[in-house]
């Protein structure tokens, strides 16, 4: 079976993770450094989130060179090295694909905006001013205003789904499919065992550019984009057919490299990325269902609602996977609580599939506390000047902060202050500390990771509804094992057939059950039956 199908992947943010060199940001031999903690704790593979060299306008996501680090981060050679390392200790190694856009200062953009005639002008996307001389059409950007943006030396804009210091490529360019398709090469040809695909469901728009239509849900308050209801923006049906092209790019390489493709859709619109059968296309596309529909409404009842739906979805060739943070969303402990957060990695660590783990939530880091003064996220700053300092939302800045290390000065993240303040609940939230504790978060996941890898029905077999009392969400694998979640503060009881229990998530039990499961508050187990 490929490695990818039953792989725990543990997503690295480059700047937040390790400093090695003193100047306040992350670094890939800081990341290298701390391999082999996160091998010690279980997982099989890790993503890197962009590290190439870039002016840094959405930290990393304006790309202004596909093939090389950027300074800041190290060397192609520090890469190397981390991929060599990683490789010794049995890591695959993901890196981040940012196909939808560059930076406004990536030499081809610099070639398509100098001149209407240049080569490489319709490597974006231009389009003529309306007849007032506004934007083309009603979209709006992901980080607040419009999509377009004037160009007056050629007097045409230009789209950007993001930022203006992030045009969007022009994926019906046969040119510039084959020069990203090159990119992919030159990192697959290094070694990298795939990719993660940045905003995979924007590349292609509607060709006629038409208006799209008013969401009649749209509040006043909420971001630009919820304005419309977007069947012109995004999911258009060439972007799966890229899709298929980039994976015949991946089928080319041994090893079965893989891709994990980023995408924020439904269901019914999320599954057709997995290709079919005769025509495979992405092998991962990410489920984000537990985030949005989830931990916004943390119960039982729609929780296993969720995750029945998907699963009845999806095609037989097809393996789920699940996610419960990232770095564009706020901290799993934040969300739902430190009791519930190890619930949460229960589940995420024995559903079927392949879960994806963000740092520093093994030890239950939450949101950072970031003052006006100290905000970077380049979407919160963007907005400045509508909200006033003071309504400044410190964005997507509070799920990026430093990892947390030690008890000792700057959480042994750097020996000088980070870019991002370190939460001050580190003297007492750190790996060091809950290394040393058998029932902290830290010792919980390594553990799951222990008894997941060491039983086969949570690798490999099926999942099965399990009938439970209300608050309880409850299922069987392989029919070996039942996974029972208790997402109350009040004690449950469960029938059984009897069993053993492998694991409790206050890691204090391990007995024989009989024909009733007494569930504490807050508690999670995981019998063999």
């Amino acid at each position: 079976m490929e490695w990818w199908r039953t792989a725990s992947i543990y997503q690295i943010y480059p700047r937040s993770f390790q400093d090695s060199n003193g100047d306040g940001v992350g670094d890939l031999p800081g990341i290298r450094k701390r391999l082999g903690y996160i091998r010690d704790l279980g997982f099989d593979a890790i993503w890197l989130s962009p590290f190439y060299k870039s002016p840094m306008k959405d930290f990393g996501y304006d790309v202004a060179d596909y093939c090389d680090v950027d300074p800041i981060f190290g060397t192609l050679k520090d890469f190397d090295d981390l991929l060599a390392e990683a490789h010794r200790l049995g890591l695959k190694v993901l890196i981040d694909f940012v196909p939808n856009h560059t930076s406004d200062q990536h030499p081809w953009f610099l070639e398509s905006r100098s001149s209407r005639d240049n080569p490489k002008r319709d490597w974006y996307v231009w389009r003529d001013p309306a007849p007032d001389g506004g934007p083309p059409n009603n979209w709006m950007s992901y980080f607040g205003g419009p999509s377009w943006t004037l160009d007056e030396k050629t007097g045409q804009y230009y789209l950007h789904q993001f930022l203006p210091e992030q045009p969007d490529l022009n994926w019906r360019n046969p040119e510039v499919r084959r020069a990203m398709y090159d990119v992919m090469r030159f990192w697959l040809d290094r070694g990298v065992d795939g990719f993660r695909v940045d905003v995979l469901w924007l590349l292609v728009e509607d060709a006629l550019f038409r208006d799209e239509p008013e969401n009649p849900l749209y509040q006043p308050g909420q971001v630009d984009r919820f304005r419309h209801i977007h069947i012109y923006q995004e999911d258009q049906p060439e972007t799966r057919e890229i899709v298929q092209e980039m994976r015949k790019v991946l089928d080319e390489y041994p090893g079965d490299r893989v891709m994990v493709g980023e995408i924020y859709l439904p269901y019914e619109q999320l599954i057709p990325y997995y290709g079919t059968a005769e025509k495979p296309g992405c092998h991962l596309p990410f489920n984000f269902h537990l985030i949005f529909r989830g931990l916004s409404n943390w119960t039982a009842q729609n929780i296993r609602a969720i995750v029945e739906e998907y699963e009845q979805s999806l095609p037989p060739f097809a393996t789920p996977n699940w996610v419960l943070g990232n770095h564009d969303q706020h901290r799993l402990a934040s969300r739902i609580g430190h009791d519930q957060a190890r619930v949460a990695a229960m589940m995420l660590f024995t559903l079927r599939g392949s879960p994806t783990w963000y740092y520093g939530d093994e030890i239950g880091m939450v949101d950072g506390l970031i003052p006006p003064e100290k905000v970077q996220d380049p979407a919160a700053l963007r907005q400045r000047g509508a909200a006033g300092e003071h309504g400044l939302d410190p964005g997507r800045d509070p799920e990026r902060t430093p990892m947390q290390w030690t008890p000792h000065a700057y959480a042994g993240f750097s020996t000088v202050e980070p870019w991002l303040p370190i939460n001050p609940d580190y003297p007492e939230r750190n790996v060091e500390a809950q290394d040393a504790d058998p029932f902290s978060m830290l010792t919980l996941v390594r553990t799951l990771l222990v008894v997941r890898r060491e039983t086969q029905a949570l690798l490999h077999g099926d999942y099965q509804a399990y009938k439970a009392p209300p608050g309880v969400f409850a299922y069987l694998r392989g029919g070996e094992v039942l996974v029972a979640l208790n997402f109350t503060g009040e004690a449950k009881r469960l029938s059984t057939p009897g069993g053993e229990i492998l694991l409790s998530t206050h890691l204090d039990r391990y007995e024989k059950v009989g024909g009733v499961l007494e569930l504490r508050p807050h508690e999670g187990v995981i019998v063999k039956l």
